[in-house]
């Protein structure tokens, strides 16, 4: 699963949403499934805003059939049912470090091939 942190360097809002805009693209064409995105969870404020952008930008990409889908890291484990169904396609998902840790300061997309 490709990594991409968002919160490094502390970018504001928008500068983080194009890093994330550019790096899902980058990782759908390098054929990944998934990206797991660290954003953060707000404790000084920035992570906290990259965070609800990032789940809006999110959102409006699922809408409009970009991606498959997007779990956020308080939902990342076996309790989700859209995580879930990400596992049926991916079962090493369960290795990454954040399953099931209830981590708000990440969220992992889940891309279309």
């Amino acid at each position: 699963m490709r990594v991409l942190n968002l919160e490094q360097g502390r970018p504001d809002r928008l500068t983080a949403r194009r890093l994330l805009l550019s790096g899902l693209e980058n990782a759908r064409a390098s054929g990944h499934r998934e990206v797991k995105l660290i954003h953060g969870y707000g404790s000084h404020g920035v992570g906290g805003s990259i965070r609800r952008d990032t789940r809006t930008t999110l959102l409006q990409l699922q809408e409009e059939g970009q991606i498959l889908g997007f779990i956020p890291g308080e939902e990342f484990g076996p309790f989700s049912e859209l995580c879930r169904q990400a596992l049926t396609k991916n079962w090493e998902l369960t290795r990454d470090p954040d399953y099931a840790r209830g981590n708000s300061g990440i969220t992992i997309v889940l891309l279309r091939k």
